[in-house]
């Protein structure tokens, strides 16, 4: 019984101490950006959106596309939410967020970037 609480308590020992470890990605047109202000979703059920990541205070979303990460600037949690429950990621995101032409409607070269 002893051994046991002393295997315990060096367990929680050891995971007090560790330190923790942020997640970066690097993100076209922007570079490196620490994922923790944002609460991200793998997508399992799209080919082509593979995960998806929402700063809600900063309306900034992250998309991973096919392995590479890109960034929309100001985009609503109420579309957000709209994509996220969509019945096709990958239509939602050509037709609402991705938009026609390479001027999107939450293009960051047009909108606000969030500073991290």
């Amino acid at each position: 019984m002893k051994l046991a609480v002393q295997i315990i308590a060096a367990g929680i020992a050891a995971i007090l101490t560790t330190p923790v470890s942020s997640e970066t990605v690097n993100v076209k047109y922007r570079g490196e950006v620490d994922l923790t202000p944002f609460s991200c979703t793998d997508t399992p059920r799209s080919s082509f959106v593979q995960r998806v990541c929402y700063d809600k205070s900063n309306a900034y979303m992250l998309i991973n596309l096919r392995g590479t990460y890109y960034h929309y600037c100001e985009l609503p949690q109420a579309t957000f939410n709209a994509f996220m429950t969509s019945p096709s990621l990958g239509q939602f995101y050509n037709q609402r967020i991705k938009g026609s032409g390479s001027d999107g409607p939450y293009d960051c070269r047009t909108h606000r970037v969030p500073n991290y």
